[in-house]
């Protein structure tokens, strides 16, 4: 990996296009600009102006939903080794252009490069693993009765609606939008305003692969304008978002009158358990990772630390000395952990709880105090001698911080981690085989990992329960949302059928 100097260097490189053109909306194959005009993305890193993006309202909305249902039937039709070969082709060109995406996501978003350099591997992974069920997706059953041979196929839904988040975005644009393509639907994609640069390059890429005009278009802009024009849509026959609790719910909303299908991946308020009999170096290891990873901006972060008091105050200890050593800096720099908040809102809401876990009675046992004053830089923080009460134990900080809970017997523990408005994910971590079997079954969330940080397959399904979301990802699942099931019945004899009026 190149140093910090040469990696501005060719950021700049890369940069030089969008600053003098800006970013504009792509629909039907062309560039248009905003019918709101423009707003400015700034960098994080040290509140610098990236580029102008192009404003969009409901017109725009309305007429890149028009593109995507104009080009849905051909696309839908296209035989489907001809859209397994495009989608092969977008990772190719991924995977082409990684180091530009890697720079472009991290000054965007501030995340650190040494996590943002996979994000292109990540996303050509994607298109790859949905490009080889292409073929299969539209397979159903034979489901034959004693009157009938009952047939099943899948078809795509029609046009829809992608909803990304910044935290990481190039990665959640492709998980969304890979199998999309592959079912045969046409998109819309509305990237977060926060962070447009990657989502620009995805959709060059696409069209380079061979992607025909209008399949994917993409309209940047903000919730209250763009976002809710394309919840509300009626060609767009379902939304597929990633962020907030409180944004999903008002989606499921502005869907409501058009009957909206809709997939929301939500927010989360993770526990990670750790009993007395675990390995507690590797335990260590994976709490570190999963809080302090991409700046804790994540929705499967483990950002309660449950630990059983037997082994808590020597956790602890060896947590502090880890967390203080964590490299706060420049996203570039191959040395840095953890780089700026993504911005100033976030930034101060995020802060704002170094001083709410103070007022509930919590320790700053690390951190808890902002780095310099040219971006939104943050020490990597810990709460300890917290209760689940507290709203650091309740609310999602969506940060580097972590809140550490203590807890003696197992029905304890069970009892914390379920005591929350969320359900994403959970981490045990144990010797114990019955235990772990017990714990899992009854731990409220979609995903759980047993001895392990987040290890992402991807034909498994990712998605939670409670506030956390409705739907899930990842293989037949994302098919299941971005198609519709069809039984076609052919009668096998001449049964009898009831005569009525004769």
């Amino acid at each position: 990996m190149s140093d910090l100097a040469s990696n501005v260097e060719k950021l700049n490189g890369y940069l030089s296009r969008f600053r003098t053109t800006g970013i504009m909306h792509r629909i039907g194959g062309e560039d248009r600009a905003g019918a709101k005009g423009t707003f400015q993305n700034a960098s994080p890193v040290n509140k610098s102006l990236i580029c102008d993006v192009a404003r969009g309202d409901a017109s725009d909305i309305d007429a890149a939903a028009k593109a995507a249902k104009d080009a849905f039937p051909a696309w839908r039709d296209m035989p489907a080794l001809e859209r397994k070969k495009i989608l092969i082709r977008i990772a190719e060109g991924i995977e082409a252009r990684a180091e530009e995406i890697a720079l472009c996501e991290c000054w965007d978003t501030g995340q650190a490069l040494r996590f943002m350099s996979k994000a292109a591997i990540r996303g050509a992974e994607n298109f790859r693993y949905f490009a080889d069920l292409v073929t299969s997706s539209r397979d159903g059953k034979n489901l034959q009765s004693p009157t009938l041979m009952n047939v099943t196929t899948r078809k795509p839904i029609g046009p829809v609606g992608v909803i990304t988040p910044w935290n990481t975005p190039f990665m959640l644009s492709t998980w969304k939008i890979a199998p999309a393509l592959a079912a045969g639907c046409t998109v819309v994609h509305k990237p977060a305003e926060l962070s447009p640069l990657s989502a620009r390059i995805l959709v060059e890429i696409a069209e380079e692969a061979g992607l025909p005009p209008g399949v994917w278009n993409m309209v940047n802009g903000f919730g209250e304008d763009a976002g809710r024009a394309l919840c509300e849509h009626p060609a767009i026959k379902a939304i597929a978002f990633v962020g907030e609790s409180s944004t999903g719910s008002l989606i499921q909303k502005q869907g409501a009158d058009t009957l909206k299908r809709c997939h929301l991946e939500l927010g989360g308020k993770n526990p990670v358990v750790v009993f007395e009999d675990a390995d507690l170096e590797r335990a260590l290891d994976a709490v570190i990772f999963m809080i302090y990873s991409i700046n804790g901006e994540r929705c499967t972060s483990s950002s309660r630390l449950l630990v059983q008091d037997t082994v808590r105050e020597e956790f602890e200890a060896r947590l502090i000395e880890r967390v203080n050593n964590i490299k706060v800096g420049h996203p570039l720099d191959p040395e840095t952990v953890i780089g700026p908040l993504v911005g100033e809102e976030h930034f101060n809401k995020v802060t704002s709880y170094f001083d709410i876990a103070k007022e509930d009675g919590a320790t700053v046992a690390a951190g808890g105090v902002t780095v310099g004053d040219e971006g939104y830089f943050v020490r990597p923080t810990l709460f300890t001698g917290a209760h689940n009460k507290m709203r650091i134990a309740q609310e999602e900080i969506f940060g580097p911080v972590l809140t550490s809970i203590p807890f003696t017997t197992e029905a304890e523990a069970l009892e914390i981690a379920n005591d929350t408005d969320y359900g994403l994910t959970g981490y045990l971590w144990t010797n114990d085989l019955t235990r772990a079997l017990r714990f899992t079954d009854a731990l409220e969330a979609g995903m759980i990992w047993v001895n392990s940080e987040n290890v992402r397959h991807l034909p498994t399904p990712f998605g939670g329960v409670k506030a956390s979301g409705i739907g899930r990802d990842g293989g037949d699942w994302s098919f299941e949302f971005y198609m519709e099931q069809k039984h076609i019945g052919f009668a096998l004899g001449e049964h009898r059928i009831p005569r009525l009026g004769a």
